[in-house]
């Protein structure tokens, strides 16, 4: 039956279905609007929805949301810092905390011993009259802040450590209790004032939600801590014991040994004396910026420089915890002294400025601010150095393409540089004009029809290798999925083109040699590649580009090149579950211009007796088989077993209503019903597949076992079964009855 089919593929299919159904929830971002609850709900294209720590799947019903959640969030604390260099001490405010007695705050110097307090016992002393609901108190300075939700019976507790930056004076503290535990929500679209309503089942204090595109967001910092664990029986010295579960005798939390803090690494920065050393060093640090300080009209400008490179090399020490991570050293510093005037003068610095350079000496970015005021941006979980990659990236890039000596390997190296960098959000800026001490990133412009031309060259000419360019492969499939240099030059949303499917070949013809070297590529010491396999890289990217085709034309041009792809893959034995299951996707929906769906029929009987047939042996051993064969990244391999098999039953089931429904298909019926009792040997007594498999055998003419399956169809209708398709199949079963079918 269709209606079964249509809610199956909605939810289980990788990027199949349209918002065509509802014109009233758009897809996007939607902010909370309630006080205090800084909660974001995303609407993602492939019918995904992210809301706050969680994200899982989301259905669309008429005007409601029906959700699946699928994570949990390691840390609940939401942290804002302010600096002030002449504070000497620093105020905290812990904001909404309803549930004192549950929370601990520690402080850390170095790697000293961590000194605890419960958040109530502080509540107490700053507020005793309790008529507040912010916790506002002071601490000494510290290097580092422990924040801990202790769970109810103290069995496990979570510690989040984070990073204090040196000159820190204020600490604003939230804690999203809304965000532990279970989702049991749904979700109502309010048509009058465009607004979504999230609440638990029993629809009280819900949220709500605008389409972010109508609410300006706040410029706000994400803090994110050093580290997160969940303890079991977390305790401290001098802890007080907890009372257990059953109300029994506590045991004394100070006799529970704890685990050591882990090892610091002694870490130590290399610091040149003069700035040709600093540049020379830097140029052999692959992966590293060289960050320099110029600071000459402050008289301790060397001792602050000194104090920032010791604190730097404590933090950097504790994140690599016992051992060297290149992956955290990112920054080598160095201290501008009077030798430097004609430098700074060519570059234009001013002073005080910190100065960011990259191997070859060229500036990225200036900040009109001391050193030390930036100390926070220069540790591994800030987003600086990410900014950083993206402008060397570009301003490499361009002068890379303006060079005619660049070799063809150094144009592919300049294009996989940018092709692997991180998709920023469309929210992110790279410089904030209004305030002068924040950094000023160089800007780099280029020519769009110039950067396709040039890369159509190199796709065109690589056509004869005779072994694959794995960093070309890698821009390629970066390319295809809109994650590559175009999406980072241009923002624009990919659409396949003739050069593209050209790679796309290139991809195919080297498959073998691909497969055979993307691990050792991906595990290429100094580099971070992650190649997946070929055709699930390539399906997935066919079926992004479907739902992106910017008229007609294009989509009809693209649907006839997408179809020979998936066919060179299946030819040439690379048709795996995932490429299969986007093809049939494509194939249903790209219908015959006869109005039959022959192709999609034809390809999909080729598959079944390949791989369903009931010839071939046990339908559940065959299917199992086909399941622990999935790629480890495949969606089926994360949901689970039964998830892979009711795709099949329903598939089987689609194809066989196909026959049913569309004249065109009549030549298929014997094929349906086997594809309809397969559907029936997955899942016995289904009212949908039954319904189907009737159907098809009162149009091969077995009248008598049509009504008798038709009969079973109509006995096994549940509640489950939405109303309008009982009385369907209920007329149908009459209809066959009383010979009007």
């Amino acid at each position: 039956m269709r209606n079964y089919i249509g809610s199956f593929l909605a939810f289980f299919c990788l990027i199949s279905v349209s918002f065509s159904q509802t014109k009233t929830i758009e897809k996007g971002s939607y902010l909370s609007t309630n006080k205090g609850q800084k909660i974001k709900l995303n609407l993602l294209e492939d019918n995904k929805y992210e809301l706050v720590f969680y994200s899982g799947n989301y259905e669309v019903k008429g005007d409601s949301l029906l959700f699946t959640p699928s994570a949990k969030s390691e840390n609940g604390f939401e942290l804002a810092f302010k600096n002030d260099k002449k504070a000497k001490k620093i105020k905290i405010k812990f904001s909404d905390a309803v549930y004192y007695y549950s929370f601990y705050v520690g402080t850390q110097k170095g790697s000293g011993n961590v000194q605890y307090q419960r958040l109530s016992d502080i509540k107490d002393k700053v507020n005793p009259q309790g008529d507040k609901t912010d916790v506002d108190f002071e601490i000494e300075k510290a290097d580092f802040l422990y924040l801990v939700y202790e769970q109810y019976g103290g069995d496990d507790s979570k510690v989040s450590k984070f990073a204090l930056p040196k000159d820190v004076s204020e600490v604003t503290i939230k804690y999203n209790l809304d965000a532990i535990g279970d989702l049991n929500i749904s979700g109502f679209y309010n048509p009058k004032t465009n607004e979504l309503m999230i609440s638990e089942q029993s629809g009280k204090s819900p949220l709500v939600f605008r389409n972010a595109k109508d609410v300006q967001p706040e410029k706000t910092s994400q803090i994110t801590p050093l580290e997160n664990k969940t303890i079991p029986n977390w305790t401290y010295p001098g802890k007080e014991p907890l009372v257990n579960d059953d109300f029994g005798t506590a045991v004394d939390s100070t006799v529970v040994e704890t685990d050591p803090l882990p090892a610091t690494y002694d870490f130590k920065l290399k610091i040149e004396n003069n700035l040709k050393s600093a540049l020379s060093s830097n140029k052999s640090a692959k992966n590293k910026f060289l960050v320099v300080a110029v600071d000459s009209k402050n008289t301790s400008a060397k001792a602050d420089f000194n104090t920032f490179i010791k604190d730097q090399e404590t933090q950097i020490g504790y994140t690599m915890y016992d051992s060297y991570h290149p992956e955290y050293d990112m920054y080598n510093f160095y201290l501008a002294t009077a030798d430097d005037k004609k430098w700074l003068k060519t570059n234009k610095i001013p002073d005080p400025s910190v100065v960011i350079l990259n191997n070859n000496g060229d500036v990225l970015a200036v900040a009109k601010s001391n050193l030390t005021e930036k100390q926070y941006q220069f540790n591994y979980y800030d987003g600086l150095y990410k900014k950083l990659q993206r402008t060397e990236g570009f301003s490499a890039f361009n002068k890379t393409v303006k060079n005619k000596k660049s070799t063809d390997a150094d144009l592919i190296q300049a294009f996989n540089k940018v092709a692997v960098l991180e998709t920023t959000y469309e929210y992110e800026t790279e410089s904030n004009d209004e305030n002068p001490t924040e950094f000023k990133f160089v800007n780099t412009t280029l020519d769009k029809k110039e950067v396709n031309q040039i890369w159509k060259n190199l796709i065109t000419a690589h056509q004869k290798d005779t072994k694959p360019n794995m960093y070309l492969v890698e821009t390629i499939l970066k390319e295809i999925k809109n994650q590559g240099f175009s999406k980072q030059f241009f923002k624009d949303d990919k659409v396949l083109n003739d050069t593209d499917f050209l790679s796309i070949d290139y991809l195919i013809k080297h498959y073998d040699a691909i497969d055979a070297e993307r691990a050792a590529f991906n595990a290429k010491e100094g580099e971070t590649h992650l190649i997946g396999s070929l055709n699930t890289e390539i399906a997935g990217a066919l079926q992004q580009n479907k739902y992106v085709s910017e008229n007609d034309i294009a989509a009809d041009k693209n649907e006839a090149k997408t179809i020979s792809v998936y066919k060179k893959l299946i030819a040439g034995g690379k048709g795996n579950f995932e490429a299969y299951q986007n093809y049939f996707t494509f194939l249903e929906e790209a219908q015959d211009k006869d109005g039959s769906n022959t192709n999609y029929l034809k390809e999909f009987s080729t598959y079944f007796n390949a791989n369903l047939a009931t010839d071939k042996g046990s339908v559940i051993e065959k299917l199992d088989d086909m399941f622990t064969s999935l790629d480890p990244s495949s969606d089926y391999s994360y949901n689970g077993w039964n998830s892979f098999k009711e795709y099949h039953s329903n598939l089987a089931n689609s194809a066989a209503w196909t026959v049913v429904s569309k004249p065109g298909n009549t030549s298929f019926i014997k094929s349906a019903i086997t594809w309809s009792e397969y559907s029936l040997l997955v899942a016995k007594n289904n009212p949908y597949y039954l319904d189907t498999l009737a159907q098809l055998y009162y149009k091969d003419g077995q009248k008598q076992k049509a009504i008798e399956t038709q009969t079973l169809a109509v006995k096994y209708l549940t509640a489950d079964v939405e109303e309008e398709t009982a009385i369907e199949i209920k007329e149908t079963l009459s209809k066959m009855q009383n010979g009007t079918y």
